[in-house]
């Protein structure tokens, strides 16, 4: 079967708009026709039938078109009480005449629409000279280098070239095309030309290669940052870079760099411009991966207490299979320590010749000389990150052999094993900065002030959890074991002790002890008592470890137990899949030290966070995460699939992680057999409350009747995304990065409620035009301090005003330009510029600047439309001035406001007390205290 004709230059879109096709026509009493639109053969006008005008009317010039939009960018659009059922990369808006009339259209694909904005948009901006480049498309500078690449292997010089040739050619510009598919190309090309012979001539090379290397969404995004041309000038690019991708203080001599390093034709590096194959390398590159390069350096302040921050650990590091009859093997400890993890495990037991073993208690077989292994650790334990490696020491040894393993440890570890007592005085632990290249052992220790050479201490918790349920006798005390003074001396910084509840710990535990739990125990405390744990975190060290019964190493979900602040959540790395794909994608971030630092709301000693919270966490702005998807390349048939042959039916799923409230998941619709450039071109939006601590997985699955079959996932950090145009490099299900397979997207983060991270970020999106929300503080019940947070009202409305004020009026702005929320403001300067030149090039307004603000001020008269435009610019800039001029005074009333407050933290139960307050009262005076404190410092930030 012939392969379906891709487009590939402006001639391909001229022609498929000649042939025309049905679009829906949209008007703004809500009412939507189906119409066949082409484009004259003379390229002077667009025609739609049927029609009740004359035919002379159903039509419009290509000369009165001011410009062309895609998306759902007009009032018509807007205002359309079935635009929701419309999809916005299938929806486009020609807007003509003086006074910006709208036809607005919706084609049957995004592809669809794509050709007739790109199609149209060459006609508008070549208007003078259509056909002379039509008939030249042979002339492109991409043709000029296909050519010279065909001659230099054309050693013969005849302009002819055997098959087997020119497939390798093509193989060699573009590795990731199958060999059959480029002989199927040329064999098709040979057959609409009649011809007999299989020999390739140099038009017949050229053609082939541009039909199979050109990727049309690549494509048309070039045509339309290249203002309708075929390549992108310096300019082009800068305003791409800055504008889309959010690169900030980029040059032009920078812009021409990326050219000379990715344009594949002479004569495009010498005079600076990138061609559609170039920019598509460039597209590919790691300068345009997703994930933002900052974050592969340590990023977060590494000085605050150890408990502050989540922790890369690893479970039962030695099994490499299940926990039952899953041999102990040396290469747990290797792939654990180079993929960063901070925390491992070791069970050791009496072996023989008073050597200690390493070993699966169930499985005797197989054991690990305990000295080798520590050999190991020691080669390898700061291999990926200087930051702590703690060693959770499982202790099964007798007296004489656990005195063996602190010989070893010493002299193995030497001064890396951190051994110095904790200090009374201090409050919290030492900072991972502080404890660079240390080795800490967590572990039992024997009793402060007891001057013995050994005694008795209760079993480890996730020992005796497994002797309990072995027993299934849950009321029997833990077992006791005998402990040597010297391994007792190695333990510092994390000292085992069983968990009571918090009210206990939060009364007697210090802060060098450290919990265990159960993944059982933590659940049902996580769901119980969520801002007891958080708070609980904030200054101790919590490990959960998975489930007994999860005997095939199966994982737990790290996100339930992170979401409550828990430091060390034990994975089993052994086993791919879902929840090591986050907690292998989570770790990425920081410079993949093995060490996050957790969300300040988690972390501030007043501050209140509940992960079960059902909508805006108090003090955090909440963001909007857009993402379109756009295409696929290059999709392997999924391991195991063997039904179908080659033919695959990929779709994508989108998937949120974080806080209960921004877990969700979307999906795209499914390609039909293509594995090679499917196109999916769909847009999706998520809010998330709690940034921080959202991850977005991305996985490619083929829609199988029997069982929809893995192709790829990758899963990242929202704080790591980068905006713009990114391809995704995927990942297998083992986690290996798969060569040229990427899933070509487009990403904006937006702010819901105003602000912006960064200059990096688009700045915002409209809430709806709903009753503006103000923050709420809530009542302690303690009039001193009730009446210090009264204060706080009216400049949290104030703040909230100047934000929103400024947030809607740049909105309107955006939509007046024919531009979505997730525009940037460069964006719509530069759509504004276009607009306001007259025909003859003059500009129709001029920069002025009072008071250091950039007006606009008319130069004579201004089409209405402009006014309007123009109005809505200046109003933007008002709020922008009253924000700048105001927001000082605003931010520090809350700032006195936050501060007087917490002059009174260490009197709450105290003024409670004296009020009556008590018992769950009072907890509920110091919670509302909490939350006030965490709101006013989420402004002052």
């Amino acid at each position: 079967m012939p392969s379906e004709k891709k487009i590939s230059s402006a001639s391909d879109c001229i022609s498929f708009m000649q042939a025309g096709c049905e679009l829906k026509k949209v008007r703004p009493n809500s009412r939507i026709y189906n119409r066949f639109f082409t484009l004259d053969p003379d390229l002077q006008a667009l025609r739609w039938e049927p029609s009740k005008k004359d035919l002379d009317k159903a039509k419009l010039d290509i000369s009165a078109i001011k410009e062309i939009r895609l998306g759902k960018n007009t009032e018509t659009f807007r205002n359309n009480g079935l635009a929701d059922q419309i999809s916005e990369d299938c929806a486009l808006s020609v807007i003509h005449g003086e006074n910006y009339e709208s036809l607005d259209l919706v084609a049957n694909s995004a592809d669809v629409a794509n050709i007739w904005v790109s199609g149209l948009r060459y006609l508008v901006s070549r208007s003078k000279q259509p056909l002379d480049l039509m008939e030249n498309s042979h002339n492109t500078p991409r043709f000029a280098w296909l050519k010279a690449v065909f001659e230099a292997a054309d050693v013969d010089g005849n302009g002819i070239m055997l098959e087997d040739t020119a497939v390798e050619l093509i193989k060699k510009l573009n590795p990731t095309l199958k060999e059959s598919k480029i002989r199927l190309k040329f064999k098709e090309i040979q057959k609409s030309k009649e011809k007999l012979t299989t020999r390739v001539t140099k038009e017949e090379f050229c053609e082939a290669f541009s039909e199979l290397c050109t990727r049309p969404e690549v494509y048309f995004l070039l045509v339309q940052i290249s203002k309708n041309k075929e390549y992108l000038d310096a300019n082009d690019l800068m305003l791409f870079l800055e504008a889309e991708q959010g690169v900030t203080h980029i040059t032009e001599e920078m812009c021409l760099d990326i050219i000379r390093r990715y344009e594949l034709s002479e004569e495009g590096r010498l005079k600076g411009f990138l061609a559609i194959d170039g920019f598509t390398q460039y597209l590919l590159s790691s300068e345009c991966d997703i994930f933002d390069p900052e974050h592969k350096k340590i990023v977060q302040d590494m000085t605050q207490p150890l408990s502050h921050y989540y922790i890369n650990a690893s479970h039962n590091t030695y099994l490499i299979e299940d926990q039952l009859r899953g041999p102990a093997d040396i290469n747990g400890y290797v792939r654990a320590l180079k993929m960063s993890c901070r925390s491992i495990e070791l069970d050791v037991c009496d072996g023989p010749d008073n050597e200690p073993i390493i070993c699966n208690r169930n499985n005797m077989t197989s054991p690990l000389a305990f000295r080798n292994v520590i050999e190991v650790i020691n080669k390898l334990a700061f291999f990926a990150s200087e930051y702590p490696l703690i060693l959770c020491l499982g202790n099964h040894c007798s007296v004489q052999q656990q005195k063996v393993v602190v010989q070893h440890m010493k002299r193995i570890f030497g001064n890396k094993l951190y051994t110095e007592a904790p200090l009374s005085s201090e409050a919290y632990l030492p900072s991972p900065e502080k404890l660079k290249m240390k080795i800490i052992v967590k572990g039992k220790k024997l009793p402060c002030g007891q001057d013995v050479s050994e005694g008795e201490v209760t079993d480890e918790d996730e020992e005796a959890e497994i002797s309990r349920r072995l027993s299934e006798d849950f009321s029997r005390e833990p077992k006791l074991i005998w402990l040597c003074k010297e391994l007792s001396d190695l333990v510092s910084l994390c000292k085992s002790i069983q968990y009571k509840d918090f009210e206990t710990s939060m009364k007697s535990q210090n802060y060098w002890e450290m919990c265990s739990f159960s993944e059982a125990e933590a659940s049902r405390i996580a769901n119980e008592y969520p801002e007891d744990f958080v708070n609980y975190n904030k200054k101790f060290l919590s490990r959960v470890y998975p489930s007994a019964m999860r005997i095939d190493s199966s994982n737990l979900n790290p996100q339930d137990f992170w979401n409550c602040g828990c430091q060390i959540v034990a994975m089993n790395y052994q086993t791919p899949g879902p929840m090591m794909d986050l907690h292998t994608g989570w770790f990425l971030q920081n410079g993949g030290c093995g060490y996050v630092l957790r969300p300040s709301v988690m972390r501030d000693e007043v501050s209140y966070f509940s992960a079960n919270t059902k909508g805006i966490v108090p003090g955090v702005s909440p963001q909007v995460l857009h993402v379109k998807i756009i295409s696929g390349q290059n999709f392997p048939k999924p391991k195991g699939a063997c039904a179908k042959g080659d033919v695959i039916d990929p779709y994508v799923c989108i998937e949120i992680h974080g806080i209960p409230a921004d877990c969700t998941e979307q999906r795209t619709k499914t390609v039909q057999q293509n594995s090679d450039n499917p196109i999916f071109d769909e847009s999706f939006e998520f809010q998330i409350n709690l940034p921080e601590l959202a991850m977005i997985r991305f996985v490619v699955l083929d829609d199988d009747y029997i069982g929809d079959e893995f192709i790829g996932q990758y899963t990242i950090p929202l704080e790591c995304l980068q905006p713009g145009y990114r391809h995704i490099p995927l990942r297998s299900f083992v986690g290996d990065i798969m060569e040229h397979v990427t899933l070509f997207v487009h990403i904006a983060i937006t702010n819901r409620s105003g602000g912006g991270k960064a200059q990096k970020r688009s700045l915002s999106v409209r809430i709806g035009k709903k009753a503006r929300e103000y923050t709420m503080l809530r009542n302690t019940g303690l009039k001193i301090i009730d009446d210090i947070f009264k204060l706080a009202v009216h400049p949290l409305r104030e703040a909230t005003d100047m934000r929103e004020n400024m947030q809607n009026a740049m909105v309107s702005v955006k939509e007046l330009c024919g531009l979505p929320p997730i525009a940037s403001l460069k964006q719509c300067i530069l759509t504004l510029s276009s607009r306001l030149v007259g025909s003859d090039n003059a500009p129709s307004v001029a920069l002025c600047m009072k008071d250091t603000f950039p007006y606009l001020e008319p130069l004579g008269t201004v089409p209405d439309v402009q006014k309007k435009v123009l109005a809505a610019y200046e109003l933007m800039i008002q709020e922008s001035r009253v924000l700048i001029e105001s927001a000082d005074t605003t931010h520090d009333k809350i700032v006195q406001c936050q501060k007087a407050g917490m002059e009174f933290h260490e009197e709450l139960h105290n003024l409670g007390t004296k009020e009556g307050l008590k018992g769950r009262k009072l907890s509920k005076a110091i919670e509302s205290f909490a939350w006030n404190i965490t709101v006013l410092k989420g402004w002052c930030h």
